[in-house]
């Protein structure tokens, strides 16, 4: 059996962070960078979706210009999606 492997960079973007009442981290250019991986497409996409919902959820906002997404060894060229936008594929990530 093949695997299919996707890979996902997502880049985060925040301007602070309220960690509690009293302290808040400001001048938050990025908060960092992250790589899902998943066999397949449909996985991929809900993971996606899953990351940006908990990010949302402490305001951390994905930059969607910045998503890349590499397909390795797969057949399946439906795009991942964020929000209704599409995520740009890529060969190779630098």
């Amino acid at each position: 059996m093949k695997y299919q492997q996707i890979v996902i960079i997502l880049s985060v973007y925040e301007y602070s962070i309220q960690w509690t009442a009293q302290n808040q981290l400001d001048d938050l250019d990025f908060a960092d960078d992250l790589a899902l991986l998943s066999h397949t497409h449909e996985q991929m996409q809900i993971n996606t979706v899953s990351v940006a919902a908990l990010s949302a959820s402490v305001r951390l906002n994905i930059h969607k210009g910045e998503t890349k997404v590499l397909k390795y060894d797969t057949a399946n060229s439906n795009p991942i999606t964020l929000d209704g936008e599409t995520l740009e594929d890529v060969e190779s990530f630098t």
